[in-house]
C-alpha cells in the first residue's frame, strides 16, 4: 500500500518555469504540484519540453525564470540538497556497457560511499530484485533492451532516492520488458519513491500514474487524473458497426441528428464512432437506425481513451513527432526529444 498521509505533502512546487534556447521556448511557464509518494505523468509528443523540463528539475539545465523547491529546498538556490534526493534514468543506458552488471553497480556504490562488503551486498540485492541475478557477471554491452533499461534504473536506486526521474524509460522495448519496468516503478513508489515519468505511451501514463500533465509546445494544456482527463473531453464514445457498409453514411447524418454531435467515419469501413456528452440519447439515436432499417451488428458506449483526449487536447496523435526541419532545430539548441 502507498503512504496516503505523504499525499497532501509537496515533493516538487514548480511555478512559471521557462528554459529558452535561442529563439525557441522549449519550456514556456510550466507550473507543477507533485505529491510525495505519487508517480506523476508527465506526457507529450518529441519536442515538447519533456525532458528540458526533467533535467531543470534534476539540477543540470539551469531554468531562465520562474521557481522550483524540490522536498523544501529551493532548485537554484540549494542545488547540492536537491541532487541529495533526487536521481535520473535518461532515455539511454548510463551504465558502462564494458563492465559487467554486477560491475556496474558495485562501482557506483563504492563512488556513493559504500564499503567493499556493503557495495557487493548492495549490488547482488539489486540484481536479485530486478531478476538479473543470471547476468551478474554478463557485459551490460550483451545484455537486451529491457535488461539494460532494468540495470539503468537499478544503477538510479543504488542509494533510494525520494525523487526519481525517468526520462521515457520504456521506449523501444517489447511488452514483456515494458511490464516487468511497470512493476519495477509500483514497488518503487510503494516504497516511498516519488516518481515523475515523463512518456509518449498513453497506457503507460494510465497504467502508472495518479495524476498525469499533458505538456505541448512548452506549455501544460491539461492536468488531472485519468479519469478526469478523460471526461473532459466527454463523458462517453459511441462505437456502432453496421451490418451493411453501403449504409454508413445514412447512419452517420441519423446519429448526427440524433446525438448533436460530430460523428467520424472509423478505419473499418462499416463502423461509425461519435463522441456523446449524454448517454440518455444513445439509445433513442440507435432506434432511429433499426426505424430506418439500418442494421447494427454491434455497438458500444465507453470512456473516451488517453489516446482520444489526447488527439482532442493538441489536434495530433500522442506519438506524432516534430517535422525533420523542427528536429534539428531542437537539437542544435540543446533540446532533446
Amino acid at each position: 500500500m502507498r503512504n496516503k498521509n505523504n499525499h497532501n505533502e509537496l515533493a516538487i512546487e514548480a511555478k512559471g518555469l521557462v528554459k529558452i534556447f535561442g529563439d525557441k521556448r522549449a519550456v514556456d511557464g510550466v507550473d507543477l504540484r507533485i505529491s510525495k509518494g505519487t508517480v506523476y505523468g508527465f506526457l507529450g509528443p518529441n519536442g515538447a519540453g519533456k525532458t528540458t523540463t526533467v533535467r531543470m528539475l534534476a539540477t543540470l539545465l539551469q531554468p531562465d525564470a520562474g521557481s522550483v523547491s524540490i522536498f523544501g529546498h529551493d532548485l537554484v538556490e540549494e542545488a547540492n540538497e536537491v541532487r541529495k534526493k533526487v536521481s535520473l534514468t535518461g532515455q539511454f543506458a548510463s551504465v558502462d556497457g564494458d563492465l559487467s552488471g554486477a560491475e556496474n553497480l558495485i562501482l557506483i556504490a563504492r563512488l556513493l560511499g559504500y564499503s567493499r562488503r556493503q557495495a557487493k551486498e548492495r549490488a547482488m540485492e539489486l540484481l536479485t530484485a530486478f531478476d538479473l541475478k543470471d547476468a551478474a557477471k554478463l557485459q551490460v554491452k550483451n545484455y537486451s533492451g529491457g535488461m539494460k533499461r532494468r540495470i539503468d534504473i537499478a544503477a538510479s536506486i543504488v542509494v533510494s532516492p525520494e525523487l526519481l526521474f525517468l526520462d521515457e524509460p520504456t521506449t523501444g522495448l517489447d511488452p514483456r520488458s515494458r511490464n516487468q519496468v511497470w512493476d519495477i516503478i509500483r514497488v518503487l513508489v510503494n516504497t516511498g519513491t516519488t516518481v515523475l515519468l515523463t512518456t509518449q505511451y498513453l497506457e503507460e501514463a494510465d497504467q502508472l500514474a495518479d495524476r498525469i500533465a499533458v505538456i505541448d509546445q512548452g506549455r501544460i494544456i491539461a492536468e488531472g487524473t485519468s479519469g478526469e482527463l478523460k471526461a473532459s473531453v466527454g463523458t462517453g464514445k459511441l462505437h456502432v458497426r453496421l451490418l451493411n457498409q453501403e449504409q454508413r453514411s445514412e447512419a452517420a447524418d441519423i446519429l448526427s441528428r440524433e446525438l448533436d454531435t460530430y460523428v467520424q467515419y472509423a478505419n473499418d469501413p462499416s463502423s461509425l464512432v461519435a463522441q456523446v456528452s449524454d448517454t440518455e440519447s444513445v439509445t433513442y439515436a440507435l432506434g432511429e437506425l433499426v426505424r430506418s432499417n439500418i442494421k447494427v451488428t454491434d455497438f458500444s458506449l465507453g470512456q473516451p481513451s488517453l489516446d482520444e483526449v489526447f488527439l482532442t487536447l493538441t489536434g495530433r496523435p500522442a506519438d506524432e513527432d516534430l517535422s525533420d526541419k523542427g528536429k534539428e532545430e531542437f537539437k542544435s539548441k540543446g533540446e532533446v526529444k
